[in-house]
């Protein structure tokens, strides 16, 4: 079996990816949905933000408020940090697992999409790793139809390595800007090779 690891910068399409290769009957696990799911109500890494951060964090229904917590952690690198040491090894954990579930299926390969996955030295867990890039003048733009203002772009730019980093390091680059036509191509191509 083969995995690979997908990344890139945030707006470059990463999730558009995820469902291209869904499509293409690839397993896909996105860790920013893990991320979402190791924080609902009676998670204990919910109470682990809660403690760390403050109980106003969380909403009266008992939900984590997502953009409070972003607009305290993005702005300040050490509670970034404080928040990765409780959500990154849970989310490890999680997709570990799945890829073990997979090999376990005989599956031919499976992906799972890391953000950070140098950052957080995960690289070493796959056959290959695919960067995403575009434009910043794109991203910039995606990000702004999502409703980010300016310096919502800039914190969440700076709290990762520049793409520029992240295509060096990686086996394969799939540059998102034309169509999804030749997006799911260029995928395509790269997991081909790997898999055949």
């Amino acid at each position: 079996m083969k995995v690979f690891g997908l990344t890139g910068g945030i707006g470059m399409g990463k999730s558009t990816s995820a469902n291209l290769l869904v499509e293409m009957g690839v397993q896909v696990v996105d860790t920013d949905l893990l991320a979402r799911q190791v924080v609902e109500p009676g998670q204990p890494a919910l109470a682990e933000v809660a403690e760390a951060f403050g109980k106003r964090m969380i909403a009266p229904d008992g939900t984590l408020r997502r953009h409070d917590l972003a607009l305290a952690v993005f702005g300040d690198s050490e509670a970034r940090l404080r928040l990765e040491r409780i959500l990154h090894p849970r989310i490890r954990e999680v997709w570990l697992a799945q890829v073990e579930s997979w090999r376990a299926e005989h599956r031919p390969c499976g992906v799972v999409v890391i953000p950070l996955l140098f950052e957080t030295n995960a690289a070493a867990h796959f056959d290959a790793t695919i960067c995403l890039g575009c434009s910043m003048a794109t991203q910039q733009q995606r990000l702004e139809t999502r409703g980010w203002s300016l310096e919502e772009i800039d914190q969440r730019r700076r709290a990762q390595w520049g793409v520029e980093k992240k295509i060096f390091r990686s086996d394969y680059v799939v540059w998102t800007e034309g169509s999804l036509a030749v997006h799911k191509e260029q995928l395509q191509r790269i997991i081909q090779r790997q898999t055949l």
